[in-house]
């Protein structure tokens, strides 16, 4: 039964308070409507007076937004060029609609694979939606600057340190994606984001630097490998060749000599020919009885 009587009661209230809001909206545009007369007539008894304060210019790369009695006039933002407000009853706002650039400052952060590492970067942004701009959030610029520092520290803490070093060009795309989705409903356009700097702990480059220094040694040491690999190939060749003609060792001997006196040197080396050697040789092996 009490249910019952407070459902009634409740129905009972409601159209009331609809009733009650229906009429304070009646009254509040009555007035003002009057406001509104009033100030009109304060223009035309003040002027010319009154249309210094009545005109007001705004410059190309600039809108005004303007409020009536704290409601936004309909229309949406005025300019560029010169734009009419009514004394006492309205007020504007100007909006610059320029590029803006944000350096955000270095952030400390965590990478995935547990190394601190400080990043800052640029943020260039701009307003292309007046109105919403100034209705929708208290202060678009700074709200934007503080979003820019959060996403830079949320993206970052959730690659390793390799791919931040390596592919900053797609981080950076990944953040103004971030950036110009988060910022839609404030009236801004994000237009680019560039990571500035990655900056390491000292310890941290020095053990990068050996790094890269042991993996230069271990392909120098690879490549003269190769090389003498290829060397000894071309002297087996080499002595192939010799070994086919007995006098291409007496040219080969010639040719070193000519080298050697070429360069003014003081050491004189007198090749011996192999036929002299040869007689020995085969007396050794065959002795005389």
């Amino acid at each position: 039964m009490t249910t019952v009587l407070e459902m009634s009661s409740r129905q009972h209230l409601y159209p009331t308070i609809a009733t009650s809001n229906d009429d304070n909206d009646t009254e509040s545009k009555t007035c003002g409507k009057i406001l509104v007369v009033l100030s009109w007539i304060l223009v035309v008894f003040t002027m010319p007076f009154s249309l210094f304060v009545c005109f007001k210019v705004v410059q190309e790369y600039e809108r005004a937004v303007i409020f009536r009695l704290g409601r936004l006039l309909a229309g949406g933002a005025k300019g560029p060029g010169i734009f009419f407000i009514l004394p006492c009853i309205d007020s504007y706002a100007r909006v610059d609609l320029r590029t803006r650039t944000y350096d955000v400052p270095p952030q400390e952060v965590l990478t995935k694979d547990s190394v601190t590492v400080s990043v800052d970067a640029v943020v260039y942004y701009r307003v292309h939606n007046a109105t919403i701009s100034i209705a929708n959030v208290e202060n678009a610029h700074h709200s934007t600057r503080l979003l820019a520092q959060t996403t830079l520290r949320n993206t970052m803490g959730t690659r390793p340190l390799h791919e931040i070093l390596s592919e900053r060009e797609t981080i950076s795309g990944n953040m103004q994606i971030s950036l110009d989705e988060a910022t839609e409903a404030w009236g801004i356009k994000v237009e680019r984001v560039e990571i500035k700097d990655v900056r390491l702990p000292v310890q941290l480059q020095r053990a990068m630097a050996a790094e890269a220094e042991a993996a230069r040694e271990a392909r120098a040491k690879v490549i003269a490998a190769e090389g003498e690999q290829k060397a000894a190939r071309a002297l087996r060749e080499a002595s192939e060749v010799i070994g086919d003609s007995p006098a291409a060792l007496q040219l080969r001997y010639l040719q070193t000599l000519n080298t050697i006196s070429a360069e003014k040197n003081s050491t004189i080396v007198f090749p011996l020919p192999i036929d002299l050697l040869t007689y020995f040789i085969k007396a050794k092996e065959y002795p005389s009885h």
